[in-house]
């Protein structure tokens, strides 16, 4: 008796667990084309880096670096504020090869993303790459190959 208890509490911490995931899998999924659906993807429109980071000041409650793109293949379009389970966050659209990338940057708050396990994942249709790093949790989502997603959470690594 109690093994099947065991079982069936295993059984729905699993399920649990992997509807979490499918949530903010599916919510990313909606924002990255959301932003690029619109009419206005981004509210601060730049190349420089150094002038999208500042304009987040004030905007979310935390800092991020973002990486030195000359000499890669990627392109920094812009930014905006973003919310994942009512939490503020950026929301950065990079361009390779015609395609566009969105970057999500969120304050780690470890048991909404804890169910979510650091690394590439193939997710509604997107490849995507997630990490936490200096207390922030990282997803880098789009419709380009894994390979490109790695590169550019490679870059953001570096950069962090």
């Amino acid at each position: 008796m109690s093994l099947l208890l065991l079982s069936v509490a295993v059984n729905l911490y699993v399920n649990r667990q992997n509807g979490r995931r499918e949530l903010v899998y599916s919510e990313l999924a909606d924002l990255h084309v959301n932003a690029l659906a619109s009419a206005t993807p981004v509210d601060v429109i730049s190349t420089d880096r150094h002038t999208v980071k500042p304009w987040f000041q004030g905007k979310i409650p935390f800092s991020f670096n973002l990486p030195e793109l000359q000499g890669t293949e990627f392109t920094l379009l812009g930014g905006r504020v973003t919310y994942l389970a009512q939490a503020p966050g950026a929301h950065l659209i990079y361009q390779i090869r015609k395609h566009e990338v969105s970057v999500f940057i969120f304050q780690d708050r470890g048991e909404e993303t804890a169910s979510l396990p650091s690394g590439p994942v193939h997710a509604m249709s997107f490849n995507v790459e997630n990490w936490t790093q200096n207390g922030l949790r990282y997803f880098v989502v789009g419709d380009v190959s894994s390979e490109d997603i790695q590169k550019l959470a490679n870059l953001l690594r570096d950069a962090g």
